[in-house]
């Protein structure tokens, strides 16, 4: 007993087989991979389909539900494909055969479906038992000529049916309808493409088989989606056609239309393909309630049978090109398709460009032409054998009926017919079929024709079997034929001049007021918070400053311009307008310091307005110069200034007790002029100072009466329009013509340009002005006002002018800027002359004009020579 257990244990172990387990899930996991890569998930490259799809088509082709026959429910379908072909899961088969039916998933449906069959969105589609479908005509020719030993067959899933590998395709497909799967390890993401330009750009690789990616791009622009849509960028398609993959951008057709008179609002008539339309409002409708988005007061969904038809209604005071972009930029109104061209070859995955998918279309198009010519020159061969016993027969009718009376089985007649007249058996046995009509004089003259018109079938069909060339030009000529019958317009339309979205492009480019205070907060404000008053009014609130900070500057720029800032230690930074926190006017606005890297103990003294730092001959041709409260002077070319970084730069050396008090932008042939706080004022022409590097400290521009004045301002004049505008620490100005300021050598003394009194106070700006400007004047207490230049009279150089604004015990201005006249702006006349024993006389009668000094010697004779005055 005991020596049978030993031996029953020694026979198991026999059959134990020790596996190491790495190399076993190693080797299991390829299979399952390979299994999933070539049996499920990934298009076969010649006929674009996966097994699921081709198992759909042939088994509607088993059921014959040609596109002229009558419909068939869909569950019988499934179960056609599900028994035969694939054992899988009828949800997945229904699935693919639901996909083919869908036209806004396949640019060229395969099967014509009869039902509900879903929607854009998302809709799923009824039962298939509710359902019914038939093949397009267009599927048809994916299956056309399959009876004729065009394709390998292989057996099913049990043994007991054959089943196609591939199908005959007399299109490329895969390019066409593209194809998306993920198998293990790999993925593929096929885009769709237009028929007609498929066909050519195939037939161009026919003509010439070296024809480079490039000129069969001439034919194939890009995806051509279901959906429509755009395609924004062609560098995306390009690569994707060139390289197999590659990202396309996809956005909606839109269109903003104006209705009641000024409202607007945007009508989406497409959407990207693969979007959920119902998932892409519903998204939308929270962002705009989460205020993500603004500027949407409405949306709906108006889409009906005829078409998709999105509304979103814009606020009045919105830009709805600035709301679109917005919808673009974080909706579904805007997607990306990533192409990866992955596709079964010879068994084997393989990423392909255009060339390689055309390539082998057209090898496989080759073959299934060959094998198909052959098929039909045997047919036609064994039709004319039978058809040459046939006309023997009737050659010899007499004989062939004496032989068959006088035989006694049919075997032994066909045994007579073979040997007395030399036939195959299978001309025997035609002749013993064949009816007693075919005897008549015009049967067996169609017998004739007939045999006549195979024998040069058969000639026609060997000269092909010879001729690679007519073989190619079949594939041609079927391929065009497909065109004429299916080929349609382009419904994704391909934007060109494609750039990538900036920043900008969300920020409406309107005009704001930008102020910065003595301690350094800034901010920007529409220009419309900002109303224009009449002189000599009190003013309005232009911003709550505490009592120890003010305005300093005030300039008004747009949203999109680049500014270039300049700290009185000579240091330059950029930022971009829209960039400047955004407040309102009585805001206080934001510590620079937290938007750009400026050290704590800097000021901003100067800027600069640039349209833009990347238009080489606005570079070139415009330059910056600047000076310093000591009345130096420095020009160099704004190129020099185009390359921004975020510590900054040095603009200009300053010596030491000096600081940068002002910078302007010039075309290189304006005339300066520089004015002190003590009233006086230098005219010279630019073209005196020359250019400079960036790091130079500049040359002398002018000289001062004493160790304690300092220039308060410098003005770049380029028109005989532009009058320079003065004002004095206590609220009086006035207006002169240039022309009254003679020109004089650079770094001399100046003529006065201001009548200094104990009234007016030291001078405190100076501004280039036309009539087509207003003037905005800011007090160190925030007070604001606004007035028309026209109003203010031009007069002499030096008289002491009119009051431009009212002040309230010590207050003094502190800022100056002039913006664009506005026409529409209210005037508001009740601030005018508000306070009692102020001098708010008209111009005319305030004006104290004096007689110009005839003294030569206060018209600041003389420039120091050059060499003296350059402190580079």
């Amino acid at each position: 007993m005991a020596e049978e257990t030993e031996n029953e244990n020694s026979h198991k172990e026999d059959r134990i087989i020790p596996i190491n387990i790495d190399e076993e899930m190693r080797s299991a996991y390829i299979d399952y991979s390979m299994s999933v890569i070539v049996s499920r998930a990934l298009p076969d490259v010649r006929d674009g389909l996966k097994p699921v799809h081709r198992r759909v088509l042939y088994g509607m082709l088993d059921l014959g539900l040609s596109n002229n026959k009558p419909y068939k429910k869909s569950a019988r379908i499934v179960g056609e494909v599900l028994g035969k072909y694939h054992p899988h899961g009828d949800t997945s088969v229904y699935d693919a055969m639901v996909r083919m039916a869908q036209d806004w998933s396949l640019r060229y449906p395969f099967v014509e479906g009869q039902g509900n069959y879903g929607s854009i969105d998302g809709d799923q589609p009824a039962a298939m038992r509710y359902t019914e479908a038939r093949l397009e005509k267009i599927a048809e020719e994916m299956l056309a000529d399959i009876n004729k030993d065009t394709i390998d067959f292989q057996l099913n899933f049990d043994d007991s049916l054959e089943e196609p590998t591939v199908l005959p395709a007399k299109f490329p497909n895969l390019l066409v309808n593209g194809a998306s799967g993920i198998a293990v390890g790999m993925a593929t993401n096929m885009a769709p493409h237009n028929l007609s330009e498929i066909v050519d750009a195939t037939v161009a690789y026919i003509d010439n088989r070296s024809i480079e990616i490039t000129e069969l791009m001439q034919h194939v622009k890009g995806p051509d989606f279901p959906t429509g849509a755009i395609i924004y960028g062609y560098e995306g398609p390009r690569q994707a056609l060139e390289t197999g993959r590659g990202r396309v951008v996809i956005r909606a057709r839109a269109e903003i239309e104006t209705y009641n008179g000024e409202r607007e609002r945007i009508i989406v008539s497409e959407v990207p393909y693969q979007v959920n339309k119902a998932l892409m409002i519903e998204r939308t409708a929270e962002l705009v309630n989460e205020k993500k988005i603004e500027g949407i007061t409405a949306i709906r969904d108006e889409s009906n049978r005829e078409g998709i038809r999105v509304v979103y209604e814009i606020k009045r005071d919105a830009n709805a090109a600035i709301v679109l972009n917005n919808l673009y930029k974080y909706t579904s109104l805007q997607t990306s398709f990533s192409v990866n061209n992955i596709a079964l070859v010879n068994g084997r995955p393989m990423l392909l460009n255009l060339k390689d998918l055309i390539h082998h279309f057209v090898e496989h198009r080759h073959e299934v032409v060959i094998r198909r010519t052959k098929f039909e020159l045997a047919e036609a061969e064994k039709r004319a054998h039978i058809l040459e016993g046939l006309l023997i027969a009737l050659d010899h009718i007499e004989e062939v009926i004496r032989l068959i009376r006088a035989s006694a089985s049919p075997d032994e007649a066909r045994e007579g017919l073979i040997t007395t007249f030399g036939l195959s058996d299978i001309q025997a046995r035609a002749i013993l079929d064949m009816t007693l009509r075919r005897l008549t004089g015009l049967e067996r003259d169609k017998i004739r024709d007939e045999y006549d018109a195979l024998m040069k079938t058969i000639e026609h069909l060997k000269a092909i079997l010879a001729d690679e060339g007519m073989r190619m030009q079949i594939i041609k000529d079927e391929l065009t034929e497909i065109k004429e019958k299916y080929g349609d317009a382009r419904k994704t339309e391909i934007v060109h001049s494609s750039a990538e979205m900036q920043t900008e492009d969300f920020i409406e480019d309107e005009d704001v007021v930008i102020t910065i205070s003595r301690e350094g907060y800034i901010k920007r404000t529409s220009l419309t918070e900002y109303r224009r008053q009449g002189r000599g009014g009190k003013g309005s609130i232009g911003s709550n400053s505490r009592d120890a900070d003010f305005i300093e500057h005030l300039l008004i720029a747009s949203n999109h311009n680049y500014m270039l800032f300049f700290t009185e230690s000579g240091q330059c930074f950029w930022l971009r307008v829209f960039e400047i926190p955004e407040g309102t006017r009585t805001s206080k606005g934001r510590a620079i310091q937290n938007i750009i890297n400026i050290p704590k103990e800097e000021n901003i003294k100067a800027y600069i307005k640039l349209k833009s730092l990347k238009d080489k001959e606005y570079l070139e041709n415009n330059f910056i110069i600047m000076c310093t409260k000591k009345g130096v002077i420095k020009k160099t070319s704004l190129e020099a200034y185009s390359r921004p970084r975020a510590n900054g730069i040095n603009a200009i050396n300053i010596n030491e007790g000096d600081s940068l008090l002002e910078a302007t932008l010039t075309t290189g042939s304006s005339e300066i002029v520089m004015a002190l706080q003590s009233g006086r004022a230098i005219r010279f022409n630019e073209s005196t100072v020359r250019p400079m590097g960036r790091t130079a400290t500049g040359v002398r521009g002018i000289s001062l009466d004493s160790d304690n004045d300092v220039v308060v301002g410098m003005i770049a004049v380029d028109d005989k329009e532009t009058t320079v505008l003065v004002v004095s620490e206590k609220g009086y100005g006035k207006r002169t013509d240039i022309d009254d300021y003679r020109v004089t050598n650079r770094g001399g003394k100046g003529v006065k340009t201001l009548n200094i009194t104990e009234k007016t106070g030291n001078l405190v700006a100076i501004k280039g002005v036309t009539d087509k400007e207003d003037l905005m004047i800011i007090n160190k207490s925030g007070i604001v006002i606004r007035i028309a230049i026209s109003e203010l009279r031009t007069m002499g150089r030096a008289t002491q002018g009119v009051r431009l604004i009212t002040l309230k015990g010590n207050d003094e201005i502190a800022s100056v800027a002039q913006v664009d006249h506005d026409e529409d702006e209210e005037v508001d006349s009740s601030a005018v002359a508000a306070d009692a024993g102020t001098e708010t006389a008209p111009a005319t009668e305030t004006s104290t004009e004096t007689t110009e000094p005839t003294d030569n010697n206060t018209d600041a004779e003389g420039e120091e020579p050059e060499a003296d005055d350059k402190t580079e």
